[in-house]
């Protein structure tokens, strides 16, 4: 048990019988009235934030999650298979647990969050940013540039497709925020 005094950003509690990430939290203290505090909490699972406020003092039961690296091994129709890094031990999670399946390669590292009371996987936490081969896309043509800043379809090599810049390539690598799903950088070869 904890209060809502010992707040910290990335706090796991459990509310609403759920488990929620504290992101941000702000204490108030009004001229009049009891005192509050105002957070954003992102659902583990969901990854959907929700803004709540809790009357200062207020008991919150604290969640007990533990993050441990994977590595991903393989899909097949129901199920992601990772493997321990340290242990060899393997876990297979259901596909409903990814949020982007499609940023997903062999051998790519991988935290999953367990729930460290029951051992069970809540999510798979993939990297800022994961390194994609373009499989397809179509030839940049010079001055196609109305837009200010030129961009066009690219399939990369799990299927996913985005936008990219006008001078990337079939066979580029390229950078790709797994925060936003958007093109981020072109990896130097």
């Amino acid at each position: 048990m904890a209060t809502t005094n010992d707040f910290y950003n990335g706090m796991n509690i459990i509310f609403n019988n759920e488990i929620y990430t504290i992101i941000e939290f702000l204490h108030v203290k009004p001229g009049k009235g009891s005192a509050f505090v105002r957070t954003k909490l992102k659902h583990l699972k969901t990854g959907r934030v929700i803004e709540n406020t809790f009357d200062a003092g207020v008991k919150i039961d604290v969640a007990n999650v533990e993050r441990r690296p994977y590595i991903f091994l393989y899909s097949d129709e129901e199920y992601f298979h990772f493997m321990h890094q340290e242990t060899y031990e393997q876990v297979m999670i259901p596909k409903s647990l990814i949020q982007e399946p499609l940023l997903l390669k062999e051998n790519q590292q991988v935290y999953i969050a367990f729930d460290a009371d029951t051992d069970t996987p809540i999510t798979c936490d993939l990297p800022p940013y994961v390194e994609l081969k373009v499989v397809y896309t179509e030839p940049g043509v010079k001055g196609d540039t109305a837009a200010s800043t030129p961009m066009k379809n690219a399939r990369l090599e799990t299927g996913l497709e985005i936008k990219v810049p006008l001078f990337i390539e079939t066979g580029d690598i390229i950078k790709v925020d797994t925060r936003e799903l958007k093109y981020a950088e072109r990896v130097k070869k």
